[in-house]
């Protein structure tokens, strides 16, 4: 119980406007307040597939550096989903393509990382979460489906496990749920426990 009436006593700020995200950092019994920084989200070259959601992450986080957030924790996150051809795979543009990513995801395995920032005192920490996801084949009907339904362009990779699609057609997934979501709430929680009893 000492973590959590510590942390209680700390003011706390999520940087996502990720309604997802939102939902996941409230399921863990924590207070906290939305503020977002727009940044440039664009990932140089160089940057490797696996960590460009950590790379974000961080680049998000600092624009939360000046003074008045110190006292704060101040938690940033990003996720990218990233195909067996090691292609990383944004937000869609449009239906157009969404329809070509979810065809190419069908019948295949992926993986999703998530990169998370936490800040506190200046010191800023930062670490990636990685889960494996298969989909079963997916016909065009059940494709057509979810993205007129469900119209997914705000989603990494053009689709919420969360949602209908995942339901009917994620075959295995290997690793933690949440983080394919958007936020791997059981590392969060571990690193933030770091963080508060190291004080």
């Amino acid at each position: 119980m000492l973590f959590l009436e510590a942390i209680a006593k700390i003011p706390i700020i999520l940087g996502s406007q990720s309604p997802r995200r939102k939902e996941l950092l409230s399921s863990l019994d924590l207070n906290f307040e939305i503020v977002v920084r727009e940044i440039d989200e664009s990932i140089p070259a160089g940057v490797l597939a696996e960590d460009a959601a950590e790379y974000i992450a961080v680049e998000k986080i600092k624009a939360f550096a000046e003074l008045s957030f110190s006292e704060h924790i101040v938690i940033t996150a990003d996720t990218v989903v990233v195909d067996g051809e090691g292609t990383v795979l944004g937000k869609p543009k449009n239906i157009e393509e969404a329809r070509m990513v979810l065809s190419g995801l069908s019948g295949k395995s992926h993986c999703v990382y998530t990169g998370v920032a936490v800040a506190y005192h200046g010191e800023i920490r930062s670490f990636t979460c990685e889960t494996i996801v298969r989909f079963r084949t997916l016909d065009k009907e059940e494709i057509e489906y979810y993205l007129n339904k469900y119209k997914p362009y705000d989603k990494a990779g053009s689709y919420g496990i969360q949602e209908w699609i995942g339901r009917i057609g994620v075959d295995a997934i290997e690793g933690s749920f949440e983080n394919v979501v958007g936020l791997p709430t059981a590392r969060l929680y571990d690193e933030l426990k770091r963080i508060v009893l190291s004080l």
